[in-house]
């Protein structure tokens, strides 16, 4: 019978350090987060990278895999839609007020 188990992972809001997660737990190889941390395209400390920064790293991980698009291109990809999302909110924003 397979054994599961859970991370839970918390994190105060306003506290001055800001949380890590293991990469391993998001399912990444630590020589993967390394490439992308020496590309500029994410923090990263032995293992681990920001817990704000794992959406971002699993969506470069994803357009790689999905699409086989380069880690560059993925990164422009992620880039610009942060950008798009930002814009949008903005938007938003200014509708409601």
């Amino acid at each position: 019978m397979p054994e599961y188990y859970l991370k839970i992972y918390c994190h105060t809001p306003g506290e001055d350090r800001e949380a890590w997660v293991e990469v391993d737990s998001l399912g990444i190889h630590p020589d993967t987060a390394l490439r992308l941390a020496e590309l500029g395209l994410i923090d990263y400390r032995p293992g681990q990278v920001p817990a704000s920064q794992a959406g971002r790293l699993l969506k470069i991980l994803r357009l790689r895999r999905s699409l086989g698009v380069n880690l560059a291109g993925a990164a422009i990809i992620v880039n610009l839609l942060e950008r798009l999302e930002k814009l949008q909110e903005e938007i938003e924003s200014i509708k409601r007020g």
